[in-house]
């Protein structure tokens, strides 16, 4: 697919219209990819998280999405997502394609044409990479989204080498 491209690198450098944070269900910041765009984010996007209204502390519920501004980051907006916990969720793919979708749609509400993800779900929610891929791609690859262009930020070379394939069948 010409519109989605793989990138070993951080995905708070990411030259894009919005950028997608991996967040929790609160919003407030947390480890991993998360805490990574709130601290090169800067308080402003701390702020616009507390924003989104709570209901009984949930501010975006797994599969969902919520879009607030960048702060500090090179992006006009970020878009949160709470993917599933792989070994907590009765349906975690559909769970994860709705995380990536949901993503999409509010990128394409606001006006985005460009969009950097990272890969939802596959760190401390132990979503198994080679699985994620496939839901990650097979979502991004919708017909709805082909005037977007998508680019995933993974962090290391070992996560790039699983998805390449998935990706990019042709290169491999």
């Amino acid at each position: 697919m010409n519109n989605i491209k793989l990138t070993i690198g951080d995905i708070t450098t990411a030259e894009v219209d919005a950028i997608v944070n991996a967040a929790n269900e609160v919003m407030l910041g947390g480890g991993g990819v998360d805490g990574a765009i709130h601290r090169a984010a800067g308080p402003e996007l701390l702020a616009e998280c507390r924003k989104v209204p709570a209901m009984n502390g949930i501010r975006c519920p797994t599969g969902q999405a919520r879009i607030t501004g960048a702060g500090e980051l090179p992006a006009s907006y970020v878009i949160h997502t709470v993917g599933p916990v792989y070994d907590e969720a009765e349906n975690p793919a559909e769970l994860l394609a709705l995380a990536y979708r949901n993503s999409l749609l509010l990128a394409l509400e606001n006006q985005c044409q460009s969009i950097a993800f990272p890969a939802i779900s596959c760190g401390v929610f132990g979503y198994p990479l080679d699985a994620a891929a496939e839901v990650a791609f097979a979502t991004c690859s919708e017909q709805q989204f082909k005037s977007l262009d998508i680019s995933f930020y993974l962090f290391g070379n070992r996560i790039f080498e699983i998805w390449q394939p998935v990706f990019n069948p042709a290169k491999v």
